[in-house]
Order: structure tokens, then sequence, then C-alpha cells
């Protein structure tokens, strides 16, 4: 099989030499410079500048300089709204550019992609949308003195976004769209291993004429990225990733008593009733586990199941993942493209070894690809007689494998579900919707689904328990970009004179 077809970035990032600071693409402090790997070749399809402390400081300098004396925050939220709006629809516009950078960096499918980078498209346009249509000042009646209440919601500031390698061009979406919305400025941190998505909305950015210092790009491996955490003129931080980066990100903005939030790690359960179909259940995970090679924090990677029927399940499962085809992810037809890097095939391999020494039952997958001689793969996997304690069932993997853990009934089903330091995505798979609800309420979990894997940020997403704080998405999400202040005045200001009076 040949792989790597168009794989040239030439003409897509156009100075990968360089940061985007201040609205300018400007030299870095030093020479320094990152390899990015096709995760299908092995080969480097990228090289883009590493920024250093200092070059994080210049980015936060420019975004604080933005925000405290440019015209940014002092627009209209439907000025800026269309700003969104106009990013949204130019990026639209460039979508088949934007799908070639994330497969070529991350490997995932084109076919996934495209569907994927709608996501991020309605997140643009959900944002902008909320610009005129979310109460950014509500009118109460004072209780203990004065006229007239406002309540008032104000940008909180300066923002460090931190997005991770596997879905770079709808993470930027769910943090940027909002935070610019609110009228914040802010520093995107861009992972080593995917950062071209990251410079191409930066380029995009300065295309429709964002201001300058609004939008920053930097891409830095951890101690830089740390400098940014730590910096004094950062008001909020946003952070998607692991939930150790996590912990060592709330541990920092804690001392300092920054604002921030967190979308963490998950590892979600699927619940299983007795009315459902195992067939139902196959198809279901069969179809989302191979997005992005599993390589998402809210797939549902344990499946818990009546023991009396835990061997069928395993069994469709079986047979639904032999049937992804694994290879290419340019190429049309192929289920499931690589992991997106050694270091990731390893961290999978490594869970696979330790399920199998432990007692688990390998029933499905368990290795590399016979056919593929170079790139990251792996096979889809299924363990069945997965014990709730074993690491198989515990750690977040972040690949294609999943445990099916026999349970006594459906109270003890819901038990297991919930024996988890996680609590980010989940699913109850019945045919009856008054069940499926029932019992989404006893699960810990940010979002419950029925009948398939489940997100929706444009209502909102995040998790109970060590998979984050806070939400992304939707109102809830413009919510964690901007500050509450209560002004109370003995009458009312010219912009109120002519509107009626406050009925909270």
């Amino acid at each position: 099989m040949t792989l790597g077809k168009r794989m040239n970035p030439a003409g897509l990032i156009t100075a990968p030499d360089r940061l985007y600071i201040g609205g300018e693409w400007v030299r870095p402090s030093t020479e320094a410079l990152i390899d990015v790997i096709n995760p299908s070749t092995e080969e480097v399809f990228l090289r883009v500048a590493e920024a250093q402390d200092a070059d994080i400081r210049r980015a936060v300098a420019a975004a604080r300089e933005a925000f405290d004396e440019g015209p940014w925050r002092k627009l209209s939220h439907a000025e800026r709204g269309e700003y969104v709006r106009a990013l949204g629809r130019a990026l639209r516009r460039r979508s088949d550019d934007i799908v070639h950078i994330w497969t070529s960096e991350m490997g995932i499918t084109r076919e996934v992609a495209l569907g994927a980078l709608e996501m991020a498209f309605a997140a643009y346009e959900q944002n902008a949308n909320l610009a005129t249509s979310f109460a950014f000042e509500e009118r109460h009646r004072p209780m203990w003195g004065g006229e007239l209440g406002l309540l008032v919601r104000e940008p909180v500031g300066v923002v460090g976004a931190i997005i991770p390698w596997n879905a770079p061009p709808v993470l930027i979406a769910y943090k940027i769209a909002p935070a610019l919305v609110a009228g914040c400025t802010v520093v995107l941190k861009a992972s080593p291993e995917a950062p071209g998505s990251a410079y191409f909305v930066a380029q995009v950015a300065d295309e429709i004429g964002l201001p300058k210092g609004v939008f920053n790009v930097v891409t830095a491996d951890r101690t830089a990225s740390e400098s940014l955490v730590r910096d004094p003129n950062v008001d909020k931080i946003s952070f998607t990733g692991s939930s150790a980066a996590g912990r060592r990100i709330a541990s920092i903005c804690g001392e300092r008593v920054a604002r921030f939030t967190l979308e963490l790690g998950g590892k979600s359960a699927g619940v299983v009733l007795d009315d459902c179909d195992v067939g139902t259940v196959a198809d279901a995970i069969g179809a989302a586990a191979p997005t992005l090679t599993g390589q998402v924090c809210c797939s549902v990677t344990r499946l818990v199941i009546d023991s009396r029927r835990h061997d069928d399940l395993v069994s469709a499962l079986s047979e639904r993942f032999r049937h992804i085809t694994v290879g290419d992810p340019f190429a049309a037809g192929t289920g499931m493209g690589p992991l997106a890097m050694r270091r990731q095939r390893d961290r999978v391999e490594y869970f696979i070894a330790a399920g199998k020494s432990e007692g688990a039952q390998l029933a499905c997958g368990g290795g590399r690809p016979a056919h593929m001689t170079r790139g990251f793969f792996i096979e889809p996997t299924v363990f069945g007689k997965v014990d709730n304690t074993s690491t198989i069932a515990r750690e977040e993997i972040f690949g294609p494998v999943i445990s099916v853990i026999p349970a006594r009934d459906e109270r003890d089903a819901l038990r297991i579900a919930n024996d988890t330091i996680y609590g980010l995505n989940a699913s109850v798979f019945t045919r009856d919707a008054e069940r499926a609800y029932q019992l989404a309420r006893e699960l810990r979990s940010g979002t419950v689904g029925q009948n398939a894997v489940r997100a929706d940020a444009s209502i909102a997403f995040g998790g109970f328990k060590q998979s984050g704080i806070g939400r992304e998405g939707g109102i809830e999400g413009l919510l964690s970009f901007l500050e509450t202040k209560t002004i109370i005045l003995d009458g009312k200001p010219r912009h109120l004179l002519a509107t009626r009076e406050p009925s909270h």
C-alpha cells in the first residue's frame, strides 16, 4: 500500500519557522525547531518554530496590551461576534486544507475529519449568535438600597488556551470562539506533535483582519508551556489534555488564584441493559471506537453487561471489529488510521500486554496489522472477562481497546460504571428512554447518551471527578470566559432610560 499521498505542506503553512504574535509572523528567540512526524509514514511532515520562555512572555505581553489598551474589549458583543462568524466561515471554505493538515499530523481518516470539522464550524457560528442573544447585562431590583442593580458579565481578560494533539481544529474552536465573543484576548499554545491547525487558524485570522494581539499562536513543549500557566498577566487558563497535566495546571493556577477550566481524561462506561440487543451495542461501539484511532477522551471503552450475556457481546464486538479496515487515512474506505506517534503506540501496546498478563480474555486484535510495515498502526482490540479493578479497566489507554466487564445485575452494573476516578462520558443501551433517563441520573458523568457514544458541545461538554472542572460549548462554555460584576446605582444610566423596569 502506498502511503503519504499529497503530503507536501507547502502553501498551507506559510511561515512555519515563525510565531504569530501581535498580529505579525515574528522570528522566535532561538533557531530551535520541532519536527512534526506523519504517523502513517514515520517521515517529517512539517518543521515549526519551538517557542521558549521569552517567546511566551512576548505573546502574553501582546495579548495583555490588546486587552488593556486595544479596541477589542470596547467593541460591542455583536461586532466581536461578526469577527468570530467571519473566522468560522473563512475556515469552512478551507476545509480540505485543514483536513490535509489534520490527517498528515494525526492519522485521522479523511472521512472522519470532514465530519468532525462540522463541530468546529458550528462552534464559531453558535458563539457568534450568542453575541446577540445572550444577556451580558441583567437588571435587578436591589434589596438593600439603590434604585437599580445590574448584573454584568465582563471578559475575564487574557486567556492561555492549551490544546492537545488529537483534535486541534475542533478544540481551537471550542476555546477561541467563546473567548473572543466574551471580549478576551488569547494566547493559543499548540501541541508540538500537531501544531499545523493552530498555524492555519492564525493565518486565516490574519486574513480576516482580526485586530493585532487579540489572537496569538505559539508552539512549545512542557517547560515553556508552564511559563504560560505561571505568567501573572494571564488571567485564565483553558486546558484540554491529560488528568495528570490538569492537576499540575490547577495547582499552579491555585498558587496565584488564576481562573481555569480543565477538560481532562476519561474511562467512560457503557451500561448494557437486558432489553438491548448486543448487535446494537456492537454496531454503536464499532462505529465510534475507530474515530481518531480511539484517541478521544470521551470514548466509551468499558462495556458493562449482565454476566449471562457477556460472551454474546464479546462475540458480536469481535466480529464487528474484525471488519474495520486499518490503513492509509487518506484512502477511501479506510476505517481506522494509525496512532498519533510512536510513544502512543508503545503506550497502547503496554496496556494490551497488561490486560493479557492480568487474566483478561483477548478476543480480537491485540497486535500490529501484518500488512502495515510502516507507521504507528495497531489493531482494534476487544478484551472480555475484564475485572474492573484491573489496569485496562482503570487507566485511560487512549487507543482502540475495549473492555467488556461482566456484572451480576443492573445495580451492580451501575456500581461498576461509577467505580472510576473519571466521569466524562457514559452510555446506556436500552430501548426504553425512561430507563435510560433514570440510569443517566445515577451515573456520575458529564454526558450520558442513549444507545450510542454521544457528546454535544453545543449544549455543554465536561466531566465529573478527575475528568475536569468547568464546561465547554454552548452558554456554559461562554460563561467560563466571563467574570460577573454587580453594579448598584441610584438612577438609570443613559443606555437604560428608554427600557422597562427590572423584573428580577
